[in-house]
């Protein structure tokens, strides 16, 4: 819980610039827990004689101090994991500050203000406190939001939540536009974005036939930047919309432009490293140099059993699988997890393998929109909502849950009426249900809901 000591004490103020908040070392994290028994054993006798617990001997946890440039603690706050495997939700307390120093500029709202930045860069997706009631204004003015209340050593306390919207902002960047931008396609033909039943799907069928056809652009940005890695993942997210399809690719065509020959005979050789690597050939497409960098991969595919992204209906399960091998690519911390670089080709080909041997009833690999965005995705084509288990969500050690919701993990699917695809190269599980209604809900360990995504994802709608 933050418990915030009443702002009282001596009218002497401080300039803020007199003092600076940083993560605290041993000896400061020391100094901390010493002003706390000032604050909360002497002055406001909450507790006994000490008020250490649990969380102070969390190794996970982190304590920011508010310094003098002289190294005396004027205040501190700790935050830390609330559960045993850290799946981003945090909680804030022991927010203290120096009786001499409660008006100097400050320091306890400027210390919330700081754990909230803590938090949210270190992956955090679900951040509160437990405060006292007398302090509820002062969490209020700084953005927290009241869900709860209950009582705390007999004192009345109030629940409170700092609103992060990671998951909506990112949907709303990456896939929210498209209703608007393609509106008007799905009516100009029978067969528009994929036809009844397809519309929103990773791929198109080809109607009356077996052949799917997949086609994803590459950000400018990466490409200047890796274009090896460029090149690599554009047939690796062509492969992964056939895969979702239940499809087998059959060849790829590709459109490359870069600046001078040599940066485009690196985005190739990115190109035919992965074609190589999943058995697919590059059949031909267009090559050019002197212009802005550019790349797009076609991938074709068959399939004599189609899996659609809008299948699921309300009440079947909720599967994820992925390819925990790995690290993040270098220079894409927090946004690219590389799974696919160091497997072999045969492994690769088991995972692409994986939706059409399992014939879910919806499936979609995880893009852009991250492992939320594209479980909301999916709802919305099926035309229901989707409670996830955040608890069940398989991460590998050691990193931001956060970012790991968010990022591109490299080989991921959501499924929906199989709640589970067994590989021994993969983690796979049933992370809840599709339901009633649309939007996503975050369902946690103590049983709270929080709402992330309201509505559908992309605004094409149902299926």
């Amino acid at each position: 819980m933050f418990d915030v000591p009443v702002l009282t004490g001596s009218p002497a103020r401080l300039a803020t610039s007199a003092w600076e908040i940083r993560v605290a070392d041993e000896g400061q994290t020391r100094a901390y827990r010493e002003l706390r028994r000032e604050v909360f054993v002497d002055e406001q006798g909450l507790f006994d004689a000490h008020d250490r617990d649990d969380i102070d001997d969390d190794p996970r946890t982190v304590v920011l101090v508010a310094m003098t440039p002289t190294g005396e603690v004027l205040g501190g706050v700790r935050l830390a994991p609330a559960t045993p495997r850290d799946i981003g939700w945090w909680t804030g307390s022991r927010l203290a500050v120096r009786r001499g120093a409660r008006h100097a500029g400050g320091i306890g709202s400027e210390l919330v203000r700081a754990a909230c930045r803590e938090a949210v860069q270190r992956g955090v997706v679900r951040f509160e406190a437990t405060v006292q009631e007398r302090n509820e204004p002062l969490f209020t003015h700084l953005g927290w939001q009241r869900w709860g209340r209950t009582v705390v050593a007999g004192a009345p306390h109030v629940r409170m939540r700092w609103p992060i919207d990671r998951f909506a902002a990112l949907v709303a960047a990456t896939k929210l536009p498209l209703g608007d931008v393609l509106s008007g396609i799905r009516d100009d033909h029978p067969e528009g974005l994929g036809g009844p039943g397809w519309v929103g799907d990773d791929g198109a069928l080809v109607a009356g036939t077996d052949v799917v056809v997949a086609t994803d652009a590459i950000l400018p940005a990466l490409i200047d930047k890796d274009p090896e890695w460029a090149g690599w993942c554009g047939v690796l997210v062509n492969v992964n919309d056939l895969s979702a399809m239940g499809a087998t690719p059959v060849g790829l065509m590709d459109a490359v432009s870069a600046p001078t020959a040599s940066a485009v005979r690196r985005i190739v050789s990115g190109l035919r490293s992965a074609a190589v690597a999943w058995g697919v050939p590059i059949l031909g497409g267009h090559t050019q140099w002197g212009g802005a960098s550019a790349l797009s991969v076609t991938a074709v595919g068959r399939t004599r059993h189609p899996v659609p992204g809008g299948g699921g209906r309300p009440g079947q399960p909720l599967g994820l699988t992925l390819d925990l091998h790995g690290r993040w690519r270098r220079g894409f911390e927090g946004r690219q997890w590389d799974s696919t670089s160091t497997r072999s080709g045969d492994e690769l080909r088991h995972l692409a393998g994986l939706v059409p041997e399992h014939r879910p009833a919806a499936a979609k690999d995880v893009s852009m929109a991250g492992i939320v965005g594209t479980a909301a995705m999916l709802a919305e084509a099926s035309g229901a909502g989707a409670r996830i288990d955040v608890s069940e969500i398989p991460a590998p050690e050691g990193i931001a849950f956060g970012d790991w919701l968010t990022c591109f993990p490299g080989f991921g699917m959501v499924t929906a009426g199989t709640a589970s695809m067994a590989s021994p190269l993969a983690s796979s599980a049933g992370i809840g249900e599709l339901t009633t209604g649309s939007g996503v809900v975050l369902r946690w360990p103590d049983g709270v809901e929080t709402t992330v995504v309201d509505a559908g994802a992309t605004g094409l709608g149902e299926a």
